[in-house]
């Protein structure tokens, strides 16, 4: 029996002395250009004028606006371990968002620098993920446009403020 014992102990003994394993970081993302372009977009949304004021905002993507929550690991703690998780999230609603803006809801009021912007931040955003198109965006007859416009910019600016302090607090730590 002594002999197998030591035959495992040989065997198991490199394995156990191997440091834990590091989750590895996304790759080559550039947190302070992306706090940049980020805080870039916030400000173009706030400094936004309507062409009509919306009373009323019915909430027409239902699920689908992609949003940023707890389970998506965006907290301070965890983004310093691994920030895969929420990368991927903001990269799909970057996706969304800008699929938005080229749609036909834009049509009549087209957003080059809020598009230009977010192609800027795709384009830094670099994280494993599956391909995947966001869903097409509804069809708008011309009343329902200056409405869903403003539902769209609306969860847009929500989204924004949250990434921001996501790219805020990676740039700041790395």
């Amino acid at each position: 029996m002594a002999p197998l014992r030591r035959l495992l102990l040989a065997l198991c003994l490199p394995a156990m002395l191997l440091p834990p394993a590091v989750p590895f970081p996304a790759p080559s993302t550039d947190w302070a250009a992306c706090r940049d372009l980020s805080q870039r977009l916030s400000r173009l949304l706030g400094t936004m004028k309507e062409s009509h004021r919306v009373l009323v905002s019915e909430d027409m993507e239902g699920e689908c606006a992609p949003h940023i929550r707890c389970s998506d690991a965006c907290d301070p703690s965890t983004l310093d371990t691994n920030s895969t998780l929420c990368l991927q999230r903001i990269l799909q609603g970057l996706q969304h968002y800008q699929a938005r803006l080229g749609s036909d809801i834009f049509a009549t009021h087209p957003q080059p620098e809020l598009k230009a912007v977010l192609e800027e931040l795709l384009s830094l955003v670099q994280v494993p993920m599956r391909s995947c198109r966001p869903p097409p965006p509804p069809q708008a007859d011309s009343w329902a446009q200056p409405l869903l416009q403003h539902g769209t910019l609306e969860r847009l600016r929500s989204f924004t403020a949250v990434m921001s302090r996501v790219f805020t607090h990676g740039a700041s730590t790395r």
